[in-house]
């Protein structure tokens, strides 16, 4: 049989049952949307968690004083509760580690700000210079914390754009005025870009004063929270790793590893981690969607028995008068598949609209990977072939002269 006979046949057979072949492909359209819009929400949430580590940092090591030990271990101190990092610890990464692009201290608090009779209770970063650039915070108003700033103990504040709102009113310019951190003013000197919410708390809403005003005033102690350590490059990240816990022991009078007094945090690692939590979230999302590919796929087999039994006497005809067993199989097997690759193509657009409209109306990201439609095509395509090749191997075994006889 020529290609386009049997295209001609194929939608004759399909456009002959209108109703019947469009409620069929209803259940491939459904099951294809469906997958196709758990698919972007997965891709969505993987592609939002992505954006969110990347945003405290490239290529960032992070090192924390103290550790933890497994269960019945006896008890340390717990990542980033301990006081066992100091300046000093820094300066040393910053000047004998190679491949250190730059080093950023801070020190972490919690405290009450006042300004214009409004507070709020919020986190205070004492930081470095280099700190807005290891993290990636950008200023929308004013500057960031300045060398001589951290020389002269300076009381200044950078406010996040939360914290800002919080006391001055939304979208305020709040550079020159003053707060009270423990009694004690602070001039703002600036205000970050909104980051939002990373996961890892909000990046908006804190406070940024110089690291040795923290230690100074707030502290009481030149032990520091964190070092940010922003690598050369990301293949690097294992070595300097590596190094810097070779360092820190050396400078810690530490001769076993296993009673480090400090933790290494490898934004990598955790990259990697949570890229198979959203990858597994869209396995499960796209596997429970198929289901109704299933269905829909059963529906497809059940036309075509049916249109089998109702075309036996056409089947005779045609087998009579030279039709071989292959030219049935193909017909049938291309109205099944035709029928399925249409309702792929409807389901697509109707899952992409989907993804637009769960964005514009819950917030949830979604991300329509091009990959995801080929899928989509493809399983619509296998679908066709996997529940047609039953009836059509079914009509193209039928007896001829049984087949004429059919009532």
């Amino acid at each position: 049989m020529k290609v386009q006979d049997l295209l001609q046949e194929t939608f004759f057979a399909i456009l002959a049952n209108r109703v019947r072949s469009s409620l069929t492909m209803l259940g491939i359209i459904i099951g294809i949307g469906s997958v196709l819009a758990m698919i972007s929400i997965g891709q969505g949430a993987t592609s939002d968690i992505s954006q969110n580590i990347e945003s405290l940092g490239s290529n960032l090591l992070v090192v924390m004083p103290g550790s933890q030990r497994g269960v019945g271990s006896e008890v340390r101190g717990g990542m980033g509760s301990a006081s066992t990092l100091v300046t000093e610890d820094a300066e040393a990464i910053a000047e004998q580690v190679a491949h250190v692009e730059a080093v950023a201290s801070e020190v972490s608090t919690r405290k009450q700000i006042i300004a214009k009779g409004e507070n709020t209770n919020t986190s205070i970063y004492g930081v470095t210079v280099d700190y807005a650039e290891v993290k990636n915070i950008e200023i929308e108003t004013g500057s960031f914390i300045t060398t001589q700033n951290v020389k002269n103990n300076s009381k200044v504040a950078v406010l996040g754009p939360d914290t800002r709102d919080d006391l001055f009113g939304e979208n305020a310019n709040p550079v020159g005025e003053k707060i009270k951190i423990e009694k004690m003013g602070f001039t703002v000197i600036g205000v970050t870009k909104s980051k939002g919410g990373t996961g890892f708390g909000s990046s908006d809403d804190l406070v940024y004063i110089p690291i040795s005003t923290a230690q100074h005033y707030l502290t009481g102690s030149d032990s520091i929270s964190s070092i940010n350590v922003q690598v050369e490059k990301q293949d690097l990240m294992s070595s300097v790793e590596e190094k810097i816990t070779n360092l820190l022991l050396v400078r810690h009078d530490i001769t076993d590893s296993a009673n480090a007094d400090f933790s290494i945090m490898n934004q990598a690692d955790i990259m990697e981690t949570m890229s198979e939590v959203s990858g597994t979230l869209t396995l499960l999302l796209g596997a429970i969607a198929g289901i109704s590919l299933v269905v829909g796929g059963i529906g497809i087999m059940n036309m075509m028995l049916t249109t089998v039994t109702e075309r036996t006497r056409e089947i005779g005809l045609r087998k009579a008068i030279g039709a071989k067993n292959k030219d049935i199989t193909f017909q049938f097997l291309a109205e099944s598949a035709t029928l399925t690759f249409i309702g792929g193509l409807i389901g697509v657009i109707l899952g992409c609209v989907a993804a637009i409209l769960i964005t514009k109306f819950s917030g949830t990201t979604t991300v329509v990977a091009v990959w995801s439609i080929f899928l989509a095509f493809g399983v619509s395509a296998a679908i066709g072939i996997i529940f047609g090749y039953y009836p059509a191997r079914r009509a193209a075994n039928l007896n001829p002269i049984e087949a004429l006889r059919y009532e």
